[in-house]
């Protein structure tokens, strides 16, 4: 019987129990298909510090060494340092995590040659379909000559790639805590952070795929009371936590107080920018920030608006030839390293920029703090699109009211705006509003979430 993988094979990569819904039998013919569908003749494994990640990886690496593929094995990594993999040996890649979820769950995000996205429109559909035939039929036939599995260590050449991106030789003295999670921030932090004028704080530095502190999904500001505490009892200029992969990062200022992702995303956007002489084009999704748009026209860019999701954010950055996007969920994307996106670039840039002024990093990033959000508010409802059409017919028609529809719903007006999204997994809607002032984001949320709700 054919396994049915579309409880796993989600838009952009495969995420699920183990062995519940997959195990090292369909991590094998995983291999063997990402193999044949990426035609490649070498590729690039990595895995973090979950229990089931090097079972799964190397079943993966034996099903594509039996198709004549020669693997390389980098072990224990963060994604980005996956991507920086995949980017400098020019090959096809696969990291074995599932990021922020629990413990019982582990996945595969793939990419091609150069960190290029795989997703369900680009190669992930036809994956999951030769798995299905080949795990009702049997596996394909072994090459008759099997690939090689080798191992090679790339932490010091990622750690060194990414600090020649970002001149953090003259910062002043800066004590910064960093929260991994017990995740792969664990791992990269301390050979990237090497040598640099730096007093590191560590918390949560052990790998442990079981997560016995907290969730390492910083967006939940649950996870993040801890680092928050941490910077306040040392006096520390910053805080820093990663989740599980080390993808994204996310930021505290001194006195513990969260810096939003869109705050970060203008300031590295004009850090690019002025990097390239005040040009360039900039991806932001439409539920950051205003200030970020606003920030990249000042400093001379040109800001280009695109639905939620790495893989749209990718596929406008490779058309538009944009040196950086970012995302309110705290992944920033990078021109140089391959259009992927790297939590800890991110992180070095916000170092650079509070190491190279005099002042705390709360009046620093006050500069692209400008509105009142009300960050993402999930609603369960039984009829997703019901309740976005009520929405669209209780604001259609009103004066000085625009809506649009390239993402779920976003309605605008010259004071605030909101969006309404469906979740693409959950019975879930998700609003995000911003505006001028605290009191009419309240009153913009409110009214949405009744018509939501209701």
């Amino acid at each position: 019987m054919a396994a049915d993988l579309s409880t796993i094979v989600k838009a952009y990569d495969v995420r699920g129990v183990v062995p519940d819904q997959w195990d090292e039998p369909l991590a094998e013919l995983f291999g063997a298909a990402f193999v044949q569908v990426t035609g490649a003749d070498a590729i690039v494994i990595g895995h973090d510090m979950r229990p089931s990640s090097p079972g799964l990886s190397r079943a993966f690496a034996r099903g594509a060494a039996a198709r004549g593929v020669d693997v390389t094995e980098i072990g224990l990594c963060s994604t980005d340092q996956l991507y920086y993999a995949s980017g400098a040996l020019n090959l096809p890649g696969a990291m074995f995590t599932a990021s922020h979820n629990p413990a019982q769950y582990n996945g595969i995000k793939m990419c091609r040659a150069g960190a290029a996205p795989v997703g369900q429109d680009t190669g992930l559909s036809d994956i999951r379909e030769l798995v299905e035939q080949w795990s009702e039929s049997g596996a394909p036939e072994p090459a008759a000559t099997p690939g090689t599995i080798t191992q090679r260590d790339t932490l010091e050449d990622y750690a060194a790639h990414l600090r020649s991106l970002v001149d953090l030789t003259a910062i002043r003295p800066l004590k910064v805590v960093v929260d991994a999670g017990n995740g792969m921030g664990g791992h990269t932090v301390p050979t990237v952070f090497a040598g640099l004028a730096l007093d590191l704080v560590p918390m949560y530095f052990e790998l442990d795929g079981t997560f016995p502190n907290h969730e390492a999904n910083p967006l939940d500001p649950a996870n993040i009371v801890d680092l928050q505490k941490r910077v306040r009892e040392e006096g520390a200029d910053l805080g820093i936590a990663f989740d599980g992969d080390a993808d994204r990062c996310f930021v505290v200022d001194e006195h513990g107080d969260p810096v939003s992702p869109s705050a970060v995303t203008a300031l590295v956007a004009s850090r690019e920018l002025a990097k390239h002489g005040g040009k360039g084009t900039v991806i932001h999704n439409l539920i950051t920030s205003w200030s970020v748009p606003e920030v990249v026209k000042e400093n001379g860019g040109t800001p280009v608006r695109t639905r939620v999701g790495h893989s749209f954010i990718k596929a406008e950055m490779a058309r538009t030839g944009a040196i950086f996007g970012g995302e309110h969920s705290a992944h920033y994307y990078f021109a140089d390293f391959w259009n992927a996106d790297t939590g800890m670039l991110a992180a070095l840039h916000v170092l650079a920029t509070l190491g190279g002024q005099d002042g705390p990093l709360s009046g620093l990033v006050a500069q692209y703090d400008r509105y009142a959000g009300s960050g993402e508010i999930n609603s369960t409802v039984d009829d997703q699109a019901g309740r976005i059409a009520a929405l669209k017919a209780a604001y259609e028609g009103r004066e000085g009211v625009e809506l649009d529809e390239l993402d779920g719903l976003t309605v605008s007006t010259t004071d605030w705006w909101f969006n309404v999204r469906p979740s693409n997994t959950e019975p879930l809607l998700r609003l995000n509003a911003e505006a001028r002032d605290e009191t009419t984001v309240a009153k913009v949320r409110d009214e949405a979430l009744t018509i939501i709700r209701g």
